[in-house]
């Protein structure tokens, strides 16, 4: 449940954050970290081919919402900003950082934004902070960004890191979020987020989302083995099928697809062999593999006895 202040309106979203468009690819992202309970629900706000904004300090959502809607009619982040900043009255205690899908960054701290507060916008992004421990946060982040390399969501991890090795927020940590969209619009954003991860809770939550991004990645690369497998591409599907599985850790579920892959594609023995190690910790997975509905596991009596064995 968000917290709200009776006077002024609005979530008491005190933390750091960043906003990004990739040059490469396009792709937009926002990440954030505060002392405050699930930072991310009020936060981070990106949407592909259109831009990324981070609304904090005493925060109004509708700076996302209305931030996005503009820079989609065509609006700049600069212009966008300026437009809801002139609007609002009570931007003395806002802060806004904005990137549209051009690259053109535009940031906004109040000057009620309760000190160490400020921000730094550079090509393509822009950091902002407030409640910091000294005002050495900011620009720290910035030269974090600018110096990282690698995609975008690690660049984005790189520059939280940052922000928490120059002290961050005055109060701790708490929770964390990364928001991550393709740089062109498909119409689907359900397929448009890349990364959208949060850690609502925890002691270490910088920590925690480096492992839950890692674990994300595991399924993008698992999506890209299963669109190889369709193609008969079986060489990258093996090829993605271990990355993911070396991602994700001791979680067995990909392991479980990998298997069934290989055996969809006719390689028995190593799908089986993959099996056999998965059943050992938990015969379930034998059980859920027999009333699977592909064909090659449903019409081939041999393969269906070695699975069965198995249990």
């Amino acid at each position: 449940m968000d917290v709200y202040n009776p006077v002024v309106g609005g979530p008491l979203v005190h933390t750091y954050s960043i906003v990004a468009r990739d040059t490469e690819t396009g792709q937009l992202g926002v990440a954030v970290q505060s002392h405050y309970f699930s930072v991310g629900s009020v936060v981070t706000w990106a949407e592909a081919g259109v831009g990324a904004v981070a609304t904090q300090s005493i925060a109004d959502p509708a700076y996302g919402k209305l931030g996005l809607d503009l820079m989609r009619a065509g609006r700049s982040a600069p212009d966008t900003l300026t437009g809801l900043v002139a609007s609002d009255p009570m931007s003395a205690v806002r802060q806004v950082g904005i990137v549209d899908a051009y690259g053109r960054a535009a940031a906004h701290t109040g000057r009620l934004a309760i000190a160490e507060a400020g921000h730094i916008t550079g090509e393509g992004f822009s950091v902002q902070a407030n409640m910091m421990v000294q005002p050495s946060v900011w620009p720290a982040m910035a030269a974090a960004y600018e110096s990282a390399h690698g995609e975008l969501v690690d660049r984005l991890l790189n520059v939280l890191d940052a922000a928490e090795a120059e002290g961050g927020d005055i109060r701790g940590c708490q929770s964390a979020a990364i928001l991550v969209v393709a740089g062109k619009n498909t119409g689907r954003p359900w397929l448009d987020k890349l990364y959208d991860v949060r850690v609502d809770d925890a002691p270490n939550p910088l920590s925690e989302i480096r492992r839950l991004v890692s674990v994300a990645r595991a399924y993008i690369h698992q999506r890209r083995a299963q669109s190889a497998l369709e193609t008969d591409d079986i060489v990258t599907m093996n090829r993605e099928f271990k990355t993911a599985c070396e991602l994700i850790g001791d979680n067995p579920e990909i392991r479980f697809w990998h298997a069934i892959g290989l055996l969809s594609a006719g390689e028995i023995d190593d799908g089986i062999t993959i099996l056999r190690e998965i059943a050992a910790h938990n015969r379930n997975w034998i059980t859920l593999a027999l009333r699977l509905p592909h064909p090659p596991l449903k019409t081939d009596p041999e393969m269906l006895e070695r699975i069965r064995q198995l249990i």
